[in-house]
């Protein structure tokens, strides 16, 4: 049995990862600030499985605390370090940069710091498909160039990676950094796309639909992601970029569709012009991972967003938004 500690344990991904490790036998710490981003009843739901087993432990701490952070990491001792708290959303990220930068940043730092103070084997960390801009070279490799982020949140990311390489060359500090691909499945956060178009076609409001509805993405399913995590949880590397996507894409225009289609409800569609931070598409190249890892996602999007109706009919139309 493996102590493994994860940051941003109560929410989408980090409380499915939490559910997975504690099933296979390990003992999970989770931190989390449960804030305000948006509804914190939720993300404690979200941990009320977890809650009841003798082995799982949270602690309630902001990883801005540096302070608090330390003092976790000197108790607990993990043996993998699992780095998934951020603050999300490239929307967002343009109305308020500084706090971007604080809590992904300077937030990161503190945990970087305090795996060099205290060493795990290695350290998982969360990066993200936007670091790639606004690139139309796909599907998009890890050794594609990424200096030319189009948002706040997108530069935070690629600033992370920078740092985890710095901390493996300098400080010896194994880092495994995965680029997260629109992951979507039950919990996923009310905010983004696949969740905030369900909740109002169920309610019989109109789906913005920014551009022509031509954008792609590469919906990429919670399971298949955690499998992608879990893989990296058991293989240190000293240092290492990978892609976790599903490798294929979908319209926007096709993506609301199929959720109108499992919804059973009549689409109503709000046109707006394309949003800046925006990018025409993402596409994952999983090669590597596939190589290295053994990574092989299964989900197709139908496939996903079937199951994703299924949960929110049973569980968030009668939750709070």
């Amino acid at each position: 049995m493996r102590k493994v500690l994860i940051t941003g344990a109560a929410g989408f991904i980090g409380s499915h990862l939490t559910e997975a490790l504690l099933e296979r036998g390990d003992f999970v710490v989770g931190i989390d600030n449960f804030n305000d981003y948006y509804n914190p009843a939720i993300k404690r739901a979200n941990l009320s499985g977890a809650m009841g087993s003798d082995r799982f432990r949270l602690h309630e701490i902001d990883i801005c605390n540096e302070d608090a952070v330390r003092r976790v990491f000197e108790q607990e001792r993990a043996d993998v370090v699992t780095h998934l708290a951020a603050r999300a959303g490239v929307r967002p990220s343009l109305q308020d940069p500084n706090l971007y930068h604080r809590v992904n940043v300077i937030g990161s730092q503190h945990i970087l710091d305090a795996c060099r103070a205290t060493p795990p084997s290695h350290l998982v960390f969360a990066s993200s498909s936007s670091v790639y801009g606004g690139s139309v070279d796909v599907p998009f490799t890890e050794d594609n160039p990424v200096s030319r982020p189009i948002s706040p949140y997108a530069a935070t990311k690629r600033m992370n990676e920078l740092m985890g390489h710095v901390y493996s060359h300098v400080y010896g500090l194994k880092v495994t950094m995965l680029r997260f691909f629109t992951v979507y499945g039950p919990r996923q956060r009310p905010d983004m796309a696949i969740h905030r178009f369900a909740r109002l076609i169920y309610e019989g409001r109109p789906v913005p639909m920014f551009g022509d509805g031509s954008t792609e993405r590469d919906y990429t399913y919670i399971d298949d992601i955690i499998d992608g995590l879990l893989r990296t949880v058991d293989i240190p590397f000293d240092f290492e970029i990978f892609n976790l996507g599903e490798s294929q894409t979908t319209k926007l225009r096709e993506l609301i569709e199929i959720i109108a289609k499992n919804l059973g409800l009549t689409l109503t569609i709000d046109k707006q012009p394309m949003q800046p931070g925006d990018v025409p598409i993402t596409y994952a190249d999983i090669t590597k991972a596939r190589e290295m890892l053994g990574y092989d996602p299964k989900t197709t999007v139908k496939e996903g967003v079937a199951r994703f109706i299924a949960w929110f009919r049973e569980a968030v139309a009668v939750q709070p938004k």
